[in-house]
């Protein structure tokens, strides 16, 4: 069974890397799909958040990393994946991912969508509050790998991640 995890990780949190081990687990093949969104100006390039989930994902043999720019069913289909992966940190994400899901389905009936609830120590953690946390200079060491926040860091006094 193939697998993607589609999401913009600008950056990828602890939140994020729950999943994705924990999701490593039960497929075969894990594609990390890095949305490219156009209306959005992510923080970390597009390269930059690919090298920053590689780094922190190497101990997981079955997963891998791509870009992706437009639907995520789309992008599903793209890499034969039966399965597509989304966590929730929160009841208020079920509404919204659960139309999601139901729409992806709808256009394409053979992938599935899988809930992973996210880890209770991570259920308020998102890349927006970590971003938002290092701009002030407080301490992200629990909410992102040490990779992670030293590119934060670079980010934040200009210069190259």
């Amino acid at each position: 069974m193939i697998a993607i995890y589609p999401g913009s990780f600008d950056p990828v949190t602890y939140g994020h890397l729950d999943i994705i081990e924990r999701a490593a687990k039960v497929v075969d093949e894990l594609v990390i799909g890095v949305l490219v969104n156009s209306t959005k100006i992510p923080l970390f390039s597009r390269e930059e958040r690919v090298h920053l989930i590689e780094a922190t994902t190497r101990h997981l043999p079955n997963v891998s990393v791509r870009t992706f720019e437009g639907l995520t069913i789309d992008f599903a289909k793209k890499n034969n994946a039966g399965l597509i992966i989304r966590g929730l940190r929160a009841v208020t994400d079920f509404e919204t991912e659960m139309q999601i899901a139901q729409t992806n389905h709808s256009i394409e009936p053979s992938v599935d969508t899988m809930f992973f609830t996210t880890s209770l120590e991570y259920a308020y953690l998102s890349s927006t509050i970590v971003k938002e946390i290092a701009n002030y200079g407080s301490d992200i060491s629990k909410m992102v790998p040490a990779v992670v926040a030293d590119a934060l860091w670079a980010k934040k006094n200009g210069e190259d991640v």
